[in-house]
C-alpha cells in the first residue's frame, strides 16, 4: 500500500516537469514529440491487442511517429 501512495503522489511531481520542459520546444521539435507519443500510445495498444509485447510495439510506434512528425513538419514549412 506504501508504493500506491508513493506512486500517486510521484506522478504528479514527474508529469509537471515533464510538461514544463517542453515550455521552449520549436513547432518541429512539438511535431516529432507528439508524432512520437501518438506512435508509441498505438503501438503498444496495437501490440497488446494482438498478443504481442506492448513495449515492442511502444518503440516501433514511436519511431514511426516520431517520422511521420518530422515529415508533416518538413511538408508544413515546405522544405
Amino acid at each position: 500500500m506504501n508504493v500506491i501512495k508513493r506512486s500517486l503522489f510521484a506522478l504528479p511531481v514527474v508529469a509537471a516537469f515533464a510538461l514544463g520542459g517542453c515550455s521552449n520546444m520549436t513547432q518541429a521539435q512539438q511535431r516529432e514529440l507528439s508524432g512520437g507519443a501518438i506512435g508509441a500510445a498505438a503501438g503498444a495498444g496495437i501490440t497488446a491487442i494482438a498478443g504481442g509485447n506492448p513495449i515492442w510495439g511502444a518503440i516501433g510506434g514511436a519511431a514511426v511517429g516520431t517520422l511521420g512528425g518530422f515529415l508533416y513538419d518538413k511538408h508544413e514549412t515546405g522544405n
